[in-house]
């Protein structure tokens, strides 16, 4: 129950960690769009761009 009680508070330190960051302007945690599926970006990274253009060249040399 003691490791049980330890994890439960290290969790709650973190998390309220993150929430002030949020609080006083720090950005939300966000996820990167380089990888696989679909990308919901505003404006795509490098990492995007340069994923798409691979996909691009291989989709037409199947053709």
């Amino acid at each position: 129950m003691t490791y049980f009680l330890v994890t439960f508070v290290v969790m709650l330190v973190v998390i309220l960690i993150m929430a002030v960051g949020v609080i006083f302007g720090r950005g939300a945690i966000k996820g990167s769009c380089g990888g696989t599926g679909d990308c919901v970006c505003k404006t795509k990274c490098d990492k995007r761009l340069k994923f798409e253009a691979e996909q691009a060249a291989l989709e037409g040399s199947d053709s």
